[in-house]
């Protein structure tokens, strides 16, 4: 018998009555119900979040002041409304807590009544943060109290790039008054260089004039002394040509005075001469001529006398004046005297000023180049800080406040949630359908193996016809997928031949499952579909899973058969899609080759199982 003809016979068995028609077309409608439905109810999950009912408690009483109020509790419940991520409804604290009792709503979030006045503590002495409070219910749906746990971190996100915004602009706007008040500062900074500049180059002026000031001023008090030394000397000198002029003028003094005395005695000394020569009896004429010769010598005397009167007088005046002459000279000496610690003193303070001077020169020079610094620490503070306006402020606040923006682009993309568990979903529907078939359809021909046909045959036709069932399974899935639901596919064709390979390959493995173990077999073919299930990576990666079911993701079919249609479904690597299919290729020449054995095994050898058929299989 050849293959084609076992087959079309068993084709004529499922055939044969109308419940065995309508098992088949039931039967073969299973993958399409399992993996259409599935996908159907969860093509777009995400869309549908508009509708998960959530209850939102408005609190918030407020910060700020009169002139400048603040509520960032309404303004995040006004925005969270206006966007229509769920089905928010505005509810008290109490009527929340019931409504999540009751299921009414999947979760609740509540913004406390201190939430404007934490935002804005930053700025106070008690800065604290802000709350949001989530409160969930798992007995109403776990994955929801998920989701709302994932919005309260983004409300969390929203408002905290908010209050960073406008804190942002606020810091903003005081550095664009800081740069206003640098550059008024580094005006004044140049003004004060070019003071400090001219205040600098006049101390040098003073500097330099002190320094010829203390020069000469020690001169002068160097000279000074020399005087003093010298108005001493010529007042000790004047006081003793003083004293001898005074000495002199008393030796004149008593000398005039015996000569004054011999004059005014002369003329008596004449009468007594007269007298007593008249006594001795000269005559007159002899008395005349002795008197006569006595005569000029009073002349000569009178004459004399007043020479010494003359002289005593100049000797008399030439001792009052060095007597000045010694008491000037003494004033000098004190004056000059005076004169040198006077110079000394300002000798001293000229060396003190020029030292003063020297200090304030070079303290000016620092002063004008610390100045220099610091209008050019000012010009670059000034050019550090970018002139701004209202508008770029505002759009530096959103940057500081948000400053990674997120650029995704994919290298193959799924265009929902739906088509991205199709191909997981498909996979596992192509194993089911092809389990289902082997319910009613028989792995081999008994007749074929009783008349020991070929073994090659009789296996051909025992796994090409759930093949070719499986393939039409797996259009009309296709169809479903492409049409009805409306998945796009980047290689319809090469996705839809992943699923006729794997079908063939999965009907390859059950048969080989049924050819050695029969009923047990089946049963196995459903424990290994449970563990494709988890080990296939459909939904979370396989890499999340545990050692051991992550090391049969790399060995069990389904795990690469959902590869290559994720390659071929969504534009991705075709190399990698050739890889999948070389597994799967492997997968089915092996089990073929597991089967044809089993079958060769029959053919010349009974078992008691072929005997005493089990009474389920």
């Amino acid at each position: 018998m050849k293959v084609p003809a076992m087959i079309a016979a068993e084709l004529r068995r499922l055939t044969a009555s109308k419940m065995g028609v309508v098992a088949l077309l039931a039967l073969m409608c299973v993958p399409i119900l399992y993996g259409g439905l599935y996908l159907w109810a969860n093509q777009d999950p995400y869309g549908k979040f508009s509708e998960v009912p959530v209850a939102l408690v408005v609190e918030d009483t407020g910060s700020g002041t009169a002139d400048e109020p603040a509520n960032y509790g309404h303004d995040v419940a006004e925005n969270l409304i206006e966007g229509n991520a769920f089905d928010w409804q505005e509810m008290s604290a109490e009527e929340a807590a019931q409504a999540l009792h009751d299921g009414d709503v999947d979760f609740t979030v509540r913004i406390p009544a201190d939430f404007s006045e934490a935002l804005t503590s930053a700025s106070g002495t008690d800065p604290h943060r802000a709350r949001i409070e989530l409160e969930t219910n798992d007995a109403n749906n776990y994955l929801a109290s998920s989701m709302g746990t994932q919005a309260v971190e983004k409300i969390r996100s929203s408002v905290a790039e908010m209050v960073g915004s406008e804190a942002a602009e606020k810091l903003l706007t005081g550095l664009s008054d800081v740069r206003d008040g640098m550059i008024t500062a580094t005006d004044g900074a140049t003004q004060l260089v070019d003071g400090s500049a001219s205040a600098a180059s006049g101390s040098s002026a003073l500097a330099d004039g002190t320094a010829q000031l203390a020069d000469g001023t020690a001169q002068l008090a160097a000279g000074a002394g020399t005087l003093s030394a010298g108005a001493a000397t010529l007042a000790d000198g004047a006081r003793q040509v003083s004293d001898g002029n005074r000495q002199l003028a008393d030796a004149a003094d008593r000398a005039g005075s015996a000569v004054q005395e011999a004059a005014d005695a002369l003329p008596q000394a004449r009468a007594d001469i007269q007298t007593m020569l008249s006594d001795q009896g000269l005559a007159q004429d002899q008395i005349d001529q002795v008197l006569d010769r006595l005569d000029p010598l009073t002349q000569r005397l009178q004459d004399g006398n007043a020479t010494v009167q003359s002289a005593v007088d100049k000797v008399d005046q030439l001792a009052a004046g060095s007597a000045s002459v010694a008491a000037g000279a003494s004033e000098l000496a004190a004056g000059a005297s005076t004169l040198a610690t006077g110079a000394g003193t300002v000798a001293t303070g000229a060396a003190s000023a020029n030292d003063g001077a020297a200090q304030l020169r070079d303290g000016l020079s620092t002063l004008a180049s610390g100045t220099v610094e610091l209008r050019d620490g000012l010009q670059d503070g000034v050019d550090e800080i970018p002139a701004s306006t209202p508008e770029l402020r505002t759009a530096q606040a959103d940057t500081i406040a948000d400053p990674v923006a997120v650029s995704s682009d994919k290298v193959a993309s799924a265009e929902d949630y739906g088509a991205g568990l199709a191909p997981f979903f498909a996979a596992l529907a192509a194993w089911i359908g092809i389990y289902a078939l082997f319910l009613i359809v028989k792995p081999i021909s008994r007749r074929a193996v009783t008349a020991l046909h070929s073994p090659i045959r009789v296996t051909l036709a025992g796994w090409l016809t759930p093949a070719a069932l499986g393939a039409l399974q797996m259009v009309g899935l296709m169809g479903i997928l492409s049409i009805t639901l409306g998945f796009r596919f980047d290689n319809l064709f090469g996705t839809l031949g992943v699923l006729v390979f794997a079908s063939a390959t999965f009907a390859a493995i059950i048969l080989a499952l049924n050819v050695w173990l029969g009923s047990v077999g089946q049963f196995l073919g459903l424990v290994l579909m449970v563990m494709q299930l988890v080990t296939a990576g459909g939904t979370f990666p396989w890499q999340t899973l545990p050692a051991p079911l992550a090391a049969l993701h790399h060995v069990l079919p389904l795990g690469y058969v959902v590869d290559a249609m994720r390659q071929l479904m969504y534009g991705g690597n075709l190399a990698r899609a050739g890889w999948d299919l070389a597994v799967l290729a492997i997968w089915l020449i092996a089990a073929l080759l597991l089967a044809m054995i089993g079958v060769t095994r029959m053919t010349h050898r009974r078992t008691l199982r072929d005997l005493q058929p089990s009474l389920i299989g």
